[in-house]
């Protein structure tokens, strides 16, 4: 189901600490990261400060953007649950004031969605 997962997009966590190790030069003066998620190419990291976005692009995958998201700046978010024959799990997040969401990610069954959108949350409010 793993590799199944990854075709389809499906976030899994992976710890902080690999994370640190792999992607600590990004990190700010006493950041820390707290929660990390790997999709097939891209990773996502919510820090004590901030959410950074890492999409590797093109064919060789030597091109990388790093995307920066303040949590003051995240004005809200929805977390759809997983359903019978739907396996997977979203969450979206919007910045200011868009009418479409910004973010959206996808998490298969292994990651509880709910601890996901209470750390947002008590990053947002």
């Amino acid at each position: 189901m793993g590799l199944f997962n990854k075709i389809l997009g499906n976030a899994s966590e992976v710890s902080s600490e690999k994370l640190t190790e792999k992607y600590g030069r990004l990190l700010v003066q006493n950041e820390s990261i707290e929660l990390g998620f790997k999709l097939l190419r891209d990773t996502f990291m919510f820090t004590d400060k901030r959410l950074i976005l890492i999409e590797i692009q093109g064919i060789t995958g030597s091109k990388i953007e790093y995307k920066t998201l303040p949590y003051k700046s995240i004005s809200r978010f929805s977390l759809e649950t997983s359903g019978t024959f739907d396996l997977d799990a979203e969450l979206k997040i919007w910045i200011s004031s868009e009418d479409m969401p910004s973010i959206s990610k996808k998490f298969n069954k292994s990651i509880d969605v709910y601890e996901v959108q209470k750390y947002l949350a008590t990053k947002i409010m």
